[in-house]
């Protein structure tokens, strides 16, 4: 035997998914498991990439919080009446950032539909 710590939201995610499939908590968990435990090549292949995908998302998020700062520079600039030479470059970083954002996001969403 073993006990399985979860949280209240893990708890309550996997108690609803039982319930759809009209069994018992742990038979659930039972079920879940040796289903993974019998593909996990494949589970663990997804893990990682699930890691990856997180892994690029702090380091967009990161990459976002430079291009704001170079961007409130750029707004201080033009606030002052001066044009900055660097805008087009701080603008072009911007849109990188969103753009590598965006395709992590798309691509965590679509693990999730699979």
């Amino acid at each position: 035997m073993c006990n399985v710590r979860l949280s209240e939201n893990e708890w309550q995610r996997l108690h609803a998914a039982a319930h759809i499939t009209h069994t018992s908590l742990p038979a659930y968990l039972v079920r879940s498991g040796l289903a993974a435990a019998e593909d996990a090549q494949n589970t663990a292949a997804a893990v990682a990439s699930r890691r990856e995908l997180v892994a690029e998302l702090f380091t967009a998020r990161r990459h976002l919080g430079q291009v704001g700062r170079n961007l409130n520079q750029v707004a201080k600039a033009l606030n002052s009446g001066a044009w900055p030479p660097e805008l087009d470059v701080v603008l072009a970083a911007t849109n990188r950032a969103v753009r590598r954002v965006q395709d992590a996001a798309d691509q965590l969403l679509a693990q999730n539909q699979d």
